[in-house]
């Protein structure tokens, strides 16, 4: 039996015109992590839908969410879900500094 890899699940508002962003959304999750995703899908919607969905778990809705994530931002997410552990390289380092109080 092998282990199933992750399936990330891009649901887009066809009315919204939304499919270049979730195309490209798809694009930068395969470049990023390439073979550790099992598949990502896009599901044409209507009524304003953005949904980002890892398996069972929804980790972005536009309403929700407030809007649309960065790439940053789903690759992040995505990563939290799929492997904590893992480091982004600069897109875990490009976070603004915390400014420690004097």
């Amino acid at each position: 039996m092998t282990d199933a890899k992750p399936r990330i699940v891009i649901t887009y508002c066809t009315q919204c015109n939304w499919l270049l962003r979730a195309g490209w959304m798809a694009q930068e999750l395969l470049s990023t992590f390439g073979t550790d995703l099992g598949e990502v899908t896009l599901v044409p919607g209507s009524g304003g839908i953005f949904t980002i969905a890892c398996d069972e778990h929804l980790i972005w809705e536009r309403k929700r969410d407030s809007g649309v994530p960065d790439a940053a931002k789903l690759k992040q997410l995505v990563r939290d879900v799929i492997d904590p552990e893992r480091d982004l390289g600069h897109v875990d380092h490009s976070r603004p500094a915390t400014k420690n109080p004097a």
